[in-house]
């Protein structure tokens, strides 16, 4: 029995409005029958520590990647989400789970559910996650309550442009000037606190500003880490013109696109500077969609 309220009441019992789609993949389920041969040990107990080994292999090969059908999720086509929760969450356990209030995850069985126990400092990782749209949710042993994330979004993902991470870092970050290395941050991954870096930019734009094209350009290469003032010699600081180049198939005109910005750090000073975390443009929400 894949599903069921038994034992658990009404709360748990699947409900559908009429006409609404559903499919849900259970499995495969795996049947292991080993055998034994002759020996002082007993059988039973030889047979119960086998089939624990076996388990364990089954648990290390899973997702499986074999299963033909396109309605199963193979390892190459699952994601992952790392985090920590910045609160006493030492063996927090953490999932996720279809959007819902805090603690709905407990009677939700319509769709799928990834969960993680989160180790003393707070630090989780839930692998293996199908495609799909989630809250997070957490809860610690000994403390009522839950907590609930969800990240905000107005509709699906038409483009993006760096990782939430409220870091910059993952951008291209230029050597600096050879008069100002500092030793200290030489292949360093916060190499971006490098002075003077920000210079840097107008050698590498010294005509037109920065230009990025959607599924062309690599943040990793053609994003710079910043986007700072100019400083031509008739100007002390002019502000500099980024763009984004993309191409959508089709446009809705009565739809709502939204640009979302994520900044992880700015300066409001002369050389007035953004430090960009992620960009996305989000197209309208599937249910607006004629």
């Amino acid at each position: 029995m894949f599903q069921s309220n038994h034992y658990a009441g009404e709360a748990l019992n699947s409900k559908f409005q009429a006409g609404e789609p559903w499919k849900k993949v259970f499995g495969p389920v795996f049947i292991y029958l080993n055998s034994v041969s002759d020996g002082n040990e007993d059988p039973r107990l030889r047979l119960w520590q086998d089939a624990k080994k076996q388990m364990l292999i089954e648990v290390k090969s899973w997702p499986y990647n074999f299963p033909a059908s396109e309605d199963f999720s193979s390892s190459l086509q699952r994601g992952k989400v790392s985090g920590r929760l910045l609160t006493q969450a030492a063996s927090a356990y953490v999932g996720l789970a279809p959007r819902g209030e805090a603690g709905s995850w407990q009677t939700e069985c319509k769709g799928y559910q990834f969960w993680t126990t989160a180790d003393k400092d707070g630090n989780f990782s839930v692998s293996n996650i199908r495609t799909g749209d989630y809250n997070l949710y957490a809860w610690v042993p000994g403390f009522i309550g839950d907590y609930k994330y969800a990240p905000p979004r107005d509709g699906p993902t038409l483009w993006e442009i760096g990782i939430p991470d409220r870091s910059a870092a993952e951008f291209y970050v230029p050597d600096p000037n050879p008069n100002y290395v500092n030793n200290l941050y030489i292949n360093h991954p916060d190499r971006f606190r490098q002075y003077g870096l920000w210079e840097r930019y107008e050698d590498l734009y010294p005509d037109k500003d920065l230009v990025y094209t959607v599924g062309v350009s690599d943040y990793r290469k053609d994003w710079f880490y910043a986007q700072v003032t100019s400083s031509p010699k008739e100007v002390n600081y002019q502000g500099t013109t980024w763009k984004i180049i993309f191409k959508l198939d089709s446009v809705h005109k009565e739809g709502t696109y939204k640009l979302r910005l994520a900044i992880a750090s700015a300066t409001c000073d002369a050389f007035f500077g953004i430090m960009y975390d992620y960009i996305r443009l989000e197209g309208p929400p599937e249910a607006h969609v004629p």
